[in-house]
Formats: C-alpha cells, structure tokens, sequence
C-alpha cells in the first residue's frame, strides 16, 4: 500500500524507496506530516544537490521511467542504473513538483501519510 500526499500539489510516494518526510530536504516544515514550503531558493538548493547526486544519470533516470510503468531492481541493472541513485531521483521528482507549485503559486502546502 502506497504512502500520498495532497495538498498544493499531489502524488504518491516511492514505495520501499522514498520516505514521507522527504520534503523536510527541500525546507518544507512539517506539523505531524503536513508541510509549507515558503522559499523557493531552499527547494532550488534541494534540486541543485539532487542533480549533483544524480549528474548524467537523470536523464537516463528519465528515459527509463518514460518507457516503463513499473521497475524492479533487475530492470534498473539491466539498463545499467544504479539501484542506490533511485532514492535521489525520487526526491528530485518530488522537488521538481514542489518548485512548481512554487512558481505558480509563491508557496505550497501538501500532506503526506505515514
């Protein structure tokens, strides 16, 4: 069973992958598991660290997750990825979300589950 949030913005954690504070990294504030995000420069040092994590694996990150609507393990070695990068491309998907919401909006709000 898979972990949501909602709010300003929407989705599903990254199960077995993912945390449900993994929001906390790009400065959202948490009250029990909802959080506020107000400064955009703070998610945009998230996105820039996840980016320097990832480097020239985002895109083939990309690329894979836009062929496939499921992963396991033997399929990301098959296509060469390194299995312990899938947590940072998890939460650069999640501060890409949030950034957007940010520059639509000027903040974003979202809940997550435990």
């Amino acid at each position: 069973m898979g972990r949501y949030y909602a709010g300003d913005i929407e989705g599903k954690f990254w199960v077995g992958v993912q945390s449900s504070n993994d929001g906390e990294f790009f400065g959202a504030k948490s009250e029990v598991i909802s959080y506020t995000v107000d400064d955009i420069e703070e998610v945009e040092e998230g996105l820039k660290k996840c980016r320097d994590v990832l480097g020239e694996e985002e895109q083939n990150f990309d690329n894979f997750f836009n062929k496939v609507n499921g992963y396991n393990v033997e399929m990301l070695l098959e296509e060469g990825l390194d299995p312990a990068l899938l947590e940072w491309y998890a939460r650069l998907q999640l501060g890409l979300e949030i950034h957007k919401c940010m520059v639509e909006t000027g903040e974003c709000y979202f809940e997550a589950e435990f």
